[in-house]
């Protein structure tokens, strides 16, 4: 039985006054423009509608009838357009003409119309956009297929996302997990979903849509919140490639157990570049070069082509490092991964392609 050590503050347990009952998912906001912007630009358009009612009836202001003094001064023609405008009609002042009877049917009217229009659009727009967000949630949820969950969006969980995002992922197939409504805000801002919740349920990890994924990275900082996760998670999708990280190297076995494809190690990891860079500087820079996809040198696992059937590893045109076949790992030296299957995976070097920034 494995005793998992725990270690350091987690980013999926972070601050307590981020309470976990906002769990939602959050999909990137569109860019709008300030409430105050849009209040001020309707209020503007409202007032022209007004002066300009205003300035019709009193071009025609003959033709209108005032049944407190028969005449219509300026201040009657405000007052003509508000109660017209604002649709209340007392009917005080009237228009008797044919011509003001024409201009009510073909001007005012409409003015009316678009007055309304103005007047009402931010209380239709905050009453629509409930509807709107579940329109594109539902559009989201429908089309999400193969995409990658990514559980905690703190450094190794943002270092991770950016090499997958160099091998061509793209933003629209990722969604984010994380407890912080304020990391969720950032990861929007950065063109992500994102979904505000404790990874740890399975309620949360179902609004990520885990079951649908096709891979899942787990960075949380503690130990012991991987394991929760990537049992959850692997309980919620049997065949999605689960890759997760600890701080201990001892509970690396544990995360194994729980269903993690890959466990990688951070400190030890670090500690053991930081030692070969003591040792040759070149082979460190060598190193991090490889772990940096998209620059350089990278380090990446192809099939193998049909025109490498039957050769050794030495005679492929990448540098062949290791050959996975079946469940066996080979190394390049070893005798049995040569001659290369059709099977077979190759781990190789390759010069990095360059590639064009994606938005």
């Amino acid at each position: 039985m494995f005793h998992v050590k725990l270690h350091g503050q987690d980013a999926m347990a972070r601050a307590a006054d981020e309470k976990l009952v906002s769990r939602r998912v959050k999909l990137p906001k569109r860019i709008v423009e300030q409430p105050l912007s849009q209040v001020t630009k309707r209020l503007l358009m409202a007032l022209f509608v007004l002066f300009l009612t205003v300035f019709i009836v009193w071009l025609d202001r003959d033709g209108y009838h005032d049944n407190a003094n028969e005449t219509v001064d300026l201040l009657d023609c405000f007052y003509y357009a508000s109660v017209t405008l604002s649709t209340t009609g007392y009917g005080d002042i009237v228009p008797y003409s044919d011509s003001a009877r024409l201009i009510n049917i073909l001007l005012i009217t409409p003015l009316r119309v678009l007055f309304l229009i103005i007047l009402v659009g931010t209380t239709l727009e905050v009453l629509t956009e409930r509807t709107r967000e579940e329109w594109r949630l539902k559009r989201w949820r429908k089309n999400l297929r193969e995409h990658t969950v990514v559980v905690g969006f703190g450094t190794k969980g943002r270092s991770a996302l950016q090499t997958l995002l160099a091998t061509g992922l793209s933003k629209e197939q990722v969604v984010i997990v994380d407890p912080s409504t304020k990391v969720i805000d950032i990861a929007n801002a950065d063109g992500f979903t994102g979904v505000v919740g404790d990874a740890t349920r399975s309620d949360v990890l179902l609004r990520a849509e885990v079951q649908k994924a096709r891979q899942i990275v787990i960075a949380t900082q503690r130990d012991d919140t991987a394991v929760l996760v990537t049992l959850t998670a692997r309980q919620l999708n049997r065949g999605a490639k689960i890759v997760a990280a600890v701080r201990e190297e001892e509970n690396a076995p544990l995360l194994r157990q729980s269903g993690a494809d890959a466990v990688i190690t951070s400190a030890s990891a670090a500690g053991r570049l930081l030692g070969l860079s003591v040792l040759s500087p070149s082979a460190g820079t060598v190193m991090e070069d490889l772990i940096h996809q998209g620059s350089g040198l990278d380090l990446i696992e192809r099939p193998a082509k049909k025109s490498e059937v039957g050769k050794s590893v030495r005679d492929t045109e990448d540098l062949v490092v290791n050959v996975l076949r079946g469940h066996r790992l080979l190394a390049y030296d070893d005798p049995h991964a040569s001659p290369i299957q059709l099977t077979d995976r190759l781990i190789t070097i390759v010069r990095a392609a360059p590639r064009l920034l994606r938005r």
